[in-house]
């Protein structure tokens, strides 16, 4: 049980002490990238579901 304490311990240390944590400016600026760059691809997947379906209803129509 020493191991879980010491492992708990330690983990508590290092978050509060080693990590490097982003200030709210920073933080801001990488959701608003993410977010953007989530849209982006959410579009282009979008595209090209639009041009597959339009393509395989044009080619199935053709018989």
């Amino acid at each position: 049980m020493s191991k879980v304490s010491n492992y708990i311990g330690n983990t508590v240390e290092e978050m509060k002490d080693k990590v490097s944590w982003p200030s709210y400016g920073e933080l801001q600026s990488s959701s608003v990238l993410v977010l953007i760059g989530s849209l982006v691809f959410a579009l282009v997947v979008g595209a090209m579901d639009f041009v597959f379906d339009s393509t395989l209803s044009w080619f199935y129509n053709q018989f």
